[in-house]
């Protein structure tokens, strides 16, 4: 072999064992692996705390709400999470937690903790599951999927459906984004299909993960379907990794 064929050939070479050094991984990463990534930046990690701002907009009302949250668990192990309020006044120390796939509320006075369901509306068009529960991976089973587009961005668009009558929705079409992992639009369901409300997702904030900067959710915009001036605005701010006691979701502890 001449020395031009094989500098030529060495170029080649090594040009695919770069191509397939950076885009092969992402390419071998499965539906349930890129769900599972997703739910990282949306507050799924062992061990996180983020403030919440909430504005809604609701048959004209206007509705503001602060909270703090502090959540941990997996796909694989289940997702416990806290939420303290923190404004308005009237409102401050009401609390909802929830173990996996069940939730309580409590409020100052309260002599134990209300069963409650991540279903009910905590605030405009916002669920209660919308704020506690970030599991999408563990709560739903992926029963179909199909290539799209949001923003001139390419998705992969998985078909959800809840694997637990508790889960906070029956059906979820949820587009992720094939370069940034990451989801960026959901639209939910009823079991009969009928679709009732969108959400948009944001991702300004950025927190260190094993030494490496990750891309957190900063805001979601969650529409009614049918009443299109109903908004509901979710942001995220002062997301922090940090080690959360199992103790933080002990349900005897709660109206402590």
């Amino acid at each position: 072999m001449s020395r031009f064929l094989k500098k030529n050939y060495f170029t080649l070479w090594s040009f695919v064992v770069l191509f397939f050094l950076n885009v092969a991984p992402l390419q071998a990463m499965t539906n349930q692996e890129m769900l599972e990534q997703a739910d990282k930046a949306r507050g799924n990690e062992e061990g996180i705390q983020w403030e919440i701002k909430m504005h809604s907009v609701e048959k004209g009302r206007v509705q503001d709400r602060t909270l703090l949250v502090i959540a941990k668990g997996n796909s694989a192990s289940g997702y416990n999470s806290l939420i303290d309020t923190l404004e308005p006044g009237n409102l401050k120390g009401q609390k909802l937690l929830m173990q996996d796939r069940n939730m309580w509320f409590a409020k100052p006075g309260l002599s134990k903790p209300v069963p409650i369901s991540p279903r009910q509306k905590l605030m405009g068009d916002a669920s209660n599951g919308d704020i506690a529960a970030t599991n999408y991976a563990g709560d739903y089973k992926i029963v179909g999927s199909e290539d799209g587009q949001f923003n001139n961005e390419d998705c992969v668009v998985l078909n959800l459906q809840a694997v637990d009558k508790r889960a906070t929705y029956d059906r979820i079409k949820y587009w992720i984004s094939k370069k940034r992992v990451l989801g960026v639009k959901a639209e939910f369901y009823t079991i009969s299909g009928k679709m009732f409300k969108t959400a948009i997702f944001e991702y300004k904030n950025r927190m260190t993960v094993e030494g490496k900067s990750q891309e957190f959710i900063s805001q979601m915009t969650i529409t009614n379907a049918i009443m299109k001036d109903d908004i509901t605005v979710v942001k995220y701010s002062r997301p922090v990794l940090k080690k959360v006691s199992d103790a933080t979701f002990n349900l005897n502890l709660l109206t402590k």
